[in-house]
């Protein structure tokens, strides 16, 4: 769209954003936990406060807030659990699943080789004669794989879609927070369910106990499978977790030795997922004594997290990376020792922390105010909030735009999650949030493609070879029933001769495989709504008495930024509103105000300041 890429040039030559913050508190509120009093309240104050403990929203629910006092308008955040919520519906699975997935293969490999030993896998027998006698234990396996992939979107577009409806903006913050803290991924997990039952757990541990969300974590059959706590047995202790429980989800690195490790990994021995449930295999599990943290005895995990949640560093390292996540990157030891203490003295209840730190004037102060760089996820959810939208798009696509901004839903890179701040914010990322923008405002519904109906261009070649009337052995023999292995299992290969293919004498074709997979999950696998997001910026800015072009401006700058730009890029906006119109007289161009509205709404959106709460 050539007249969109004409405006980001035009807001570039208007000059650099200025530096100036709207309105933030003095220098001097930095690391001051005082409450702010009601004369220090404002429209900027409620604006700032619904965007970090929310994901922002229009100028009349910043408005509602500034109407109460600093205490009542982080209540109605914190506080959320009185405030109905009825209109968002439960996930709705999709018949995908039966019991006979439930102790899937961990590849391919192991999928073929289980159904030649025993003569069936996954619920599928193997043919007792003829071609390809492997290839219905095959075809089940890829099915699986591309249908929790599938499910899996579904789920992570139901949850970006409460994000976007929800009356509890702080609750579905808090989980998103707990997503990149507890963090696991349906990608090694392959089992959507186990994600969905973990999503529920951090819903319902939202701003609760730390201490219960921790004992819950540590059983819930999602992190046992992500870190592959079958393996940590008697004998043969498997540390991934009791690393990743000190390091990454309670202590931080250098607050335990690599005895402490080994020890704790002995407590959590014999700890497995029954399904979807928690179980201990007695057989499996080390009694003996053990000596953790300078204290010993007969532990087990639960005695060790609850040894790990006396340490005052724990409560420090919690409060802190909540302060950062809500708050800003910089935190004083002192600041973070005093949060810390906090936490403890309230028995690691988390509303307390918030609400302190929601009503300081440490939350308001400058270097607090327009400096937060958004995720991915904040930024999409925040962008239809600030618009008005009531239900998150299908056009354009979450997992699409999720995975070119760094951040997919139920998936992330590694357990650490993922990395917060500047990590956001590269000149490839900036632009990929400006396409975004650009998509939001001019939906390009016509070249629309929806990834869950694009299997790759492997998966592709194979269908096009059967449409074709040709033999597919010829072109997509793998190079053997050893090779490949979860999705991989679908590369390699290349073309063999006619003769080569008969002579190997195939059990099972890989490729043809995860073809027939991905057609029976797309089959079964409910579709995602697919519409444009419905909002009217004419109307928004003729509602808020605008009657000139810079009047238009400056309603969408208040409702789009929450750091404003300076005079010569308004003025140049407001210009370019001019030359679109054809006046700066909004009642002559109502008619035709809605899509030069659009394209300034994506210059501001398009901004460095849009990308800051």
């Amino acid at each position: 769209m050539a007249e969109v890429s004409q405006q980001s040039a035009t807001l570039a030559n208007a000059g650099a954003p200025g530096a100036n913050r709207r309105n933030g508190g003095p220098e001097q509120w930095a690391n001051d936990l005082t409450p702010v009093g009601a004369a220090d309240w404002s429209f900027d104050f409620a604006g700032h406060l619904l965007e970090r403990a929310g994901f922002s929203g229009t100028p009349d629910e910043i408005a509602r807030l500034a109407g109460m006092t600093p205490e009542a308008a982080v209540a109605s955040l914190t506080e959320y659990r009185a405030i109905a919520n009825d209109h968002l519906a439960p996930f709705e699975r999709s018949d995908v699943w039966d019991p006979s997935l439930r102790d899937f293969p961990v590849s391919r490999v192991a999928a073929t080789e289980l159904a030649e030993k025993t003569g069936q896998a996954m619920g599928v027998r193997i043919k007792p004669s003829g071609e390809r006698r492997l290839q219905p234990v095959v075809d089940r396996f890829f099915y699986w794989l591309r249908a929790t992939v599938l499910e899996t979107r579904r789920l992570a577009y139901w949850w970006a879609d409460r994000m976007v409806a929800t009356n509890r903006p702080l609750e579905e913050k808090m989980a998103l927070f707990w997503h990149g803290h507890f963090a696991t991924g349906e990608e090694k997990i392959r089992d959507y369910r186990k994600m969905e039952q973990q999503l529920a757990l951090f819903h319902r541990r939202a701003t609760g106990n730390f201490r219960d969300l921790l004992r819950d974590v540590a059983r819930d059959p999602a992190m046992l499978a992500y870190l592959d706590a079958a393996q940590n047995v008697k004998g043969a202790p498997n540390e991934n977790f009791a690393r990743e429980v000190m390091e990454l989800f309670t202590m931080g690195v250098g607050n335990y030795s690599e005895r402490d490790i080994r020890e704790a990994a002995r407590a959590f021995t014999g700890w497995i997922d029954d399904d979807l449930a928690f179980k201990v295999d007695v057989a499996k599990h080390d009694d003996g004594q053990k000596t953790f943290l300078g204290r010993s005895g007969n532990f087990d995990g639960l005695d060790i997290l609850d040894i790990i949640l006396d340490q005052k560093i724990t409560a420090e390292f919690i409060a802190g990376k909540i302060y950062r996540f809500f708050v800003r990157e910089e935190l004083p030891l002192g600041l973070q020792a005093q949060l810390g203490a906090l936490l403890r003295d309230n028995n690691y209840e988390v509303t307390p922390l918030l609400r302190t730190l929601f009503l300081s004037r440490d939350f308001y102060s400058a270097p607090s105010f327009g400096t937060h760089i958004k995720g991915p996820t904040e930024f999409v959810v925040s962008t239809y909030r600030k618009l008005g939208v009531k239900r998150l798009p299908g056009i354009p696509d979450l997992y699409t735009v999720s995975r070119e901004l760094g951040q997919i839903l139920l998936n992330p890179p590694t357990v650490a999650g993922w990395a917060q701040g500047r990590s956001w914010i590269t000149p490839g990322l900036l632009l990929a949030r400006g396409n975004l923008a650009r998509d939001i405002m001019f939906p390009d519904i016509i070249n629309f493609t929806d990834p869950n109906f694009s299997p790759g261009r492997e998966v592709k070649r194979v269908n096009d070879r059967i449409l074709a009337g040709m033999d597919i052995r010829v072109a997509t023999l793998e190079d053997g029933p050893a090779e490949g292995g979860g999705m991989g299992g679908m590369e390699g290969g290349g073309e063999k001769t006619m003769a080569n293919v008969i002579a190997s004498a195939e059990d099972f074709n890989t490729r043809y495989g995860s073809l027939v997979g991905w057609q029976e999950a797309v089959r079964r696998v409910k579709p995602i709504p697919r519409a444009a997001a419905q909002f009217d910026l004419a109307k928004m800015v003729m509602a808020a008495g605008a009657k000139t072009s810079a009047d238009a401006v400056d309603h969408l700058l208040l409702r789009l930024l929450r750091v404003p730009v300076d005079g010569q890029v308004r003025r140049t906006l407001t210009e370019f509103l001019d030359r679109q119109l054809g006046t700066s007289d909004l009642g002559q161009a109502a008619t035709y105000l809605e899509r030069p509205l659009r394209l300034v709404a994506h210059l501001i959106m398009s901004s460095p300041q849009f990308q800051l709460g």
